[in-house]
């Protein structure tokens, strides 16, 4: 299960997209995507290729010229919706990806669906998404190309769920996945928690996206807060805190906040338990790698299972935190 971002930078800034797409990384991005609307963009991408490690996909819409030069550049895949591309164009950018060996994804989204399906459907319901998705393949695959991918997106979770449980039914084509347009970060969390979640746990999907307005970045903590949430994949810390009650002596938000804010670039799979109470939390931070127990202004710090020492409440994020960089071999977190 592959997590994959989307730039938010003008491409054409090439200086402002490879910043993000390395801040993107660095949280554990694995493929990115970048938005080409015009020729100066498309042509922006080969510096930028030049300058990232990352697979670059390029976003295109309409314009087969585009496409082409995206691909010049050095795109790793485009993705395009090959029903709003002028049909007699198609074939000369099957051709250069299929002399590139580059990937097309075929990208679906309800807010952009032809007028005969939501004529006949009477809207974006999920059976349109995915008769566009068929018909869509169906021009590559007339062509003699299946290096495809599939993403059928929208904003209504329901939707995008029932959309992807039938062409997941339909065809072995592989699938990215993601809630579009999902808002804000809150809503963005809930809305693909619920959305990806739901499809990940049913074994639906390939690639998944987290769609945050706005600096995507934490789109990456929240894909990978699900793949861990489901036992899919295990990257980066699993903190674990209690939510706070009349029984907790310690500014336990304060140290939970810290805590998440340090090990935020961390990629090893460790579970740090960060609790307020002797009620649960001796329990809790005896299961997980590392944790502390909150007491009357001080702490218990827990290892592997076994109290390790009674730390001050000012020292805990600090005790805490050495620690974790023992675990990790870094010299400091």
């Amino acid at each position: 299960m592959v997590v994959q971002s989307m730039t938010s930078t003008d491409t054409r800034n090439v200086e402002a997209t490879v910043r993000q797409i390395g801040a993107l990384q660095e949280a554990g991005c694995e493929i990115v995507r970048a938005a080409v609307p015009d020729e100066e963009a498309a042509l922006a991408l080969k510096a930028i290729r030049e300058r990232i490690s990352l697979p670059l996909v390029a976003d295109i819409h309409f314009d087969h010229r585009l496409a082409l030069a995206a691909m010049e550049s050095g795109a790793d895949a485009i993705r395009i919706n090959p029903g709003n591309m002028k049909r007699e164009k198609l074939p000369e950018v099957v051709r250069a990806a299929g002399e590139r060996g580059i990937p097309i994804r075929v990208g679906i989204n309800a807010g952009s669906l032809e007028k005969d399906l939501l004529d006949r459907y009477g809207g974006p319901v999920a059976e349109a998404l995915v008769e566009s998705a068929l018909r869509n393949v169906r021009l590559l695959e007339d062509l003699g190309f299946t290096a495809i991918k599939v993403s059928l997106k929208s904003s209504d979770v329901p939707t995008m769920i029932e959309a992807y449980r039938e062409i997941s039914r339909l065809t072995d084509y592989p699938l990215h996945v993601g809630v579009t347009e999902a808002g804000t970060l809150l809503n963005s969390a809930v809305k693909s928690a619920i959305g990806i979640g739901t499809l990940l746990y049913e074994g639906i999907g390939d690639t998944i996206r987290v769609s945050v307005t706005g600096d995507p970045v934490p789109e990456v903590r929240i894909a990978y807060g699900i793949l861990r949430a489901l036992n899919i994949r295990a990257v980066g810390p699993d903190i674990i805190a209690c939510p706070t009650c009349g029984r907790c002596e310690i500014d336990l938000l304060s140290v939970a906040e810290e805590v998440e804010r340090r090990v935020a670039g961390m990629r090893e799979p460790l579970k740090i338990a960060i609790m307020g109470c002797v009620v649960n939390g001796p329990g809790e931070a005896a299961e997980a790698d590392i944790g502390i127990a909150g007491g009357k202004r001080a702490g218990m710090l827990f290892k592997k299972g076994k109290p390790v020492r009674k730390v001050a409440e000012g020292d805990l994020v600090k005790a805490l935190l050495e620690e974790l960089a023992a675990m990790t071999g870094r010299r400091t977190l």
